[in-house]
């Protein structure tokens, strides 16, 4: 028996180190763990097997590491991870079988694709300890770990450290790189690596190819992508199944429909067939371009090539019917396949919860949310940060509230964590990885696996979005004493703040007046390292424009531009400098020229400044930043026309208030009935002639641009011209 084990494992193992490619040593290793199960399954013999190795041992003999491989395979193998764990931890402990490298890494590959990447790094600092001989395979299966978990740092640190211990990175850790550089957005640092790879091997695969044009694609980048491929192209690379799905996804994403079907057509007249994966990418595409029954003629399509669509094609497909605003056609749909596999999953019921709230169904949504904890259904932290959301904004504070101390105390690892391992274990990510590695280095891999299996059952703490949720929520209702106790909580938690969290207070702030409050927060943002956004900025400047103050809004934008590395220096000192001596001409004009140079250019504080004019009623500052900004082809916004008109009414200045509002028709803007009234009347009431001619040559132009009249003058503006026109008719009379 023993002896034929490790015939198996050692022809498993000759395979594995034979092959370059890792996704096919994967695949064989699966194939000769199947072949195991099934002789054991045959058998039963699972309990057999255990019962010869402990023959062997009660006879003084060894039982190789390669024994115990083949059963760690046979385990994996039936979906028993922790099975395939518990026989790596007892092969030191019981037996005193020292793991060789080849079962070291089977176990990093198992606990990678368990997503436990944090014990295969304690695992892997236990093989450093007992100076195991690592290779190529343990590194390029770690280092995909971290990538797959977004830890993309440590995947490069762990790629810099294999290549000082001098071992040479294969095609596979190259790729594995490559893939994860592309998904955290580093395309530079993904092409350089890519340069890399062809300088140490005569041919680029496929594989890396692909990976490479996905990243491209994935950030929008087709044009590029396009040369990629004839650069690829000249190389021998011909365009596969992946390669299509990345440029035909790539072209959906930046609206590009027309060339994405088109280039299906062509995938398909190349005798390519689609696959799950790339149906799903044109059921999303149709779904987007508002096409979702044609979505939905997908599944059956797929059906007709003998595919299942799985729950990611599903639900892509009942997003499309949602974001569309069928929600019934949505929830058919849901109840229709029921029976399939895996669905509905808490994706299904995450994207109808999303969908019910986004149109004001909240009530439905909690449903829902009941009906998938029935079920069995765990929410993730976007299915409650869904639903909360759906709470404030129908101003169900109370339940939202409810929901998220549900979500906190009830799914707690670190209450979790006292119960399990004694309140002096209560740890955070960082201490976490420290406990594992210690139950590592001791042998308790076990129980490593168990801790780490049971927190991920239950960790769905609020997020900062989750607070940032619930923030905003309370600062709409008023109730910012409130907002600003949730605030110091998530900072109690371990939760870090962050420029949506500061700007929402600040904000919230603001609307009630406490405007020492809302800069002190500033301050507070700058010193814990948080970069306040424009618009943090531009709400201070609101604020100070609402207070009459201008000047002070354009000293809070001044100090925005000196925390961005592109802004000149000297340009921004010489109008601190003008601003101070009340000037208004010339430092407008030194920032536009400054602005225009760049790509970024931003017409929203100068909106605030104008607006901020008129608030102050310094209507000829107003009027002279309202000529540069023409002068230099600045439009001006609704909001701005708007407070222009106003101001310039109130004043009498009736004829520029016509001609800001004739600016207003010719961009396309739709004023308010109360603006257009006003002007109006204040037309038809002046003393003037010419003002009340203008009043008919302004009506006639809305009419022409599709004013409804009768709908927007209200009855004082109707009466005033009726009785006009009746003037008008009598004077007539008489002079003819």
């Amino acid at each position: 028996m023993i002896e034929n084990t490790q015939k198996d494992s050692n022809n498993l193992e000759k395979r594995l180190k034979s092959l370059d490619l890792f996704d096919e040593r994967i695949e064989n290793t699966q194939k000769d763990s199947n072949n195991l199960k099934k002789r054991v399954k045959s058998l039963d013999l699972f309990d057999v097997y255990w019962k010869v190795v402990d023959e062997v041992k009660k006879l003084g003999y060894r039982v190789s590491s390669d024994a115990f491989a083949v059963l760690i395979a046979g385990y994996w193998g039936v979906k028993k991870g922790e099975k395939a764990v518990e026989v790596f931890g007892r092969m030191k402990e019981e037996y005193e079988c020292e793991p060789n490298l080849f079962t070291y890494n089977l176990v990093l590959h198992i606990l990678v694709n368990k997503g436990m990447v944090l014990l295969a790094l304690g695992v892997y600092n236990v093989m450093l300890k007992v100076n195991s001989h690592l290779n190529c395979a343990t590194y390029s299966i770690l280092v995909d770990g971290l990538c797959k978990s977004g830890k993309i740092v440590d995947a490069l640190r762990l790629f810099d450290e294999m290549l000082k211990r001098g071992i040479a990175p294969s095609k596979v850790t190259y790729t594995v790189v490559l893939t994860g550089l592309c998904q955290a957005k580093r395309i530079d640092d993904a092409y350089r690596l890519f340069e890399d790879m062809r300088s140490g091997f005569k041919e680029v695969d496929s594989v890396a190819c692909n990976a490479l044009l996905n990243g491209v694609c994935k950030l929008g980048r087709m044009e590029e992508a396009f040369v990629l491929v004839k650069r690829f192209k000249k190389d021998g690379f011909e365009l596969d199944l992946n390669s299509y799905s990345s440029l035909i996804d790539g072209l959906f994403r930046k609206k590009r429909f027309k060339e994405g079907h088109d280039m299906f057509r062509e995938m398909i007249e190349s005798d390519i067939a689609p696959d799950v994966v790339l149906y799903t990418i044109m059921i999303r595409g149709l779904c987007n371009e508002g096409r979702v029954h044609e979505a939905f003629k997908m599944i059956k399509e797929m059906t007709d090539r003998n595919l299942v669509p799985d729950t990611q094609a599903y639900n892509t497909l009942i997003k499309g019917f949602c974001d569309a605003g069928l929600l019934d056609e949505a929830r058919s749909l849901k109840l229709e396949i029921s029976g399939v596999d895996g669905f509905p999953d808490a994706c299904t019921y995450t994207i109808l919860i999303s969908g019910m709230c986004r149109y004001g169904l909240v009530g439905d949504a909690e449903n829902i949310f009941s009906e998938m904890e029935k079920h069995g259904c765990v929410p993730s932290i976007v299915t409650f940060n869904s639903l909360i959301d759906g709470l404030c904004k129908s101003g169900d504070l109370q339940k939202a509230h409810l929901l998220f101390y549900k979500m906190e105390i009830g799914r707690n690892p670190s209450l979790f964590l006292r119960l399990t391992q004694g309140t002096d274990r209560v740890v955070d990510s960082g201490s976490l990885q420290t406990l594992v590695t210690k139950l590592c280095e001791s042998g308790e891999t076990l129980k490593a696996y168990k801790l780490l299996n049971q927190l991920a059952d239950t960790v769905i703490m609020p997020t900062i979005t989750t607070y940032n949720i619930l923030i905003n929520g309370l600062c709409k209702a008023g109730r910012l004493d409130g907002a600003l106790k949730l605030f110091k909580e998530l900072q109690m938690q371990g939760n870090t703040p962050d420029s949506v969290t500061y700007g929402t207070l600040i904000n919230g702030l603001q609307s009630v007046g406490r405007e020492g409050d809302a800069f002190m927060l500033l301050e507070q943002m700058v010193e814990n390292g948080c970069k306040p956004t424009p618009a943090v900025y531009r709400t201070l400047m609101k604020w100070s424009c609402r207070r009459k103050k201008t000047f002070a809004a354009f000293n809070i934008w001044l100090r925005y531009l000196k925390s961005i590395p592109k802004r000149d220096e000297t340009v921004i000192k010489l109008v601190e400098d003008y601003l101070q001596q009340g000037e208004i001409e010339r430092p407008v004009r030194l920032l536009l020229d400054m602005d225009l140079k760049l790509q970024d250019f931003d017409s929203a504080p100068y909106t605030i400044w104008l607006i901020g004019f008129c608030q102050g009623r310094k209507t000829n500052e107003a009027l002279r930043l309202l000529s540069i900004l023409n002068e230099y082809n600045i439009n001006l916004t609704p909001p701005s026309c708007v407070m222009l008109i106003s101001t310039l009414c109130k004043e009498g200045k009736l004829s520029l208030a016509v001609e800001v509002f004739l600016y207003a028709l010719e961009k396309g803007f739709t004023l308010k009935p109360r603006i257009c009234n006003n002007l109006i009347k204040s037309l038809l009431q002046s003393r003037y002639t010419a003002a009340r001619d203008d009043a008919f040559a302004l009506i006639e132009k809305m009419v022409s641009c599709g004013y409804d009249l009768d709908g927007y003058f209200d009855d004082t503006t109707k009466f005033l011209l009726n009785n006009h026109r009746r003037k008008q008719e009598t004077q007539n009379m008489l002079t003819t």
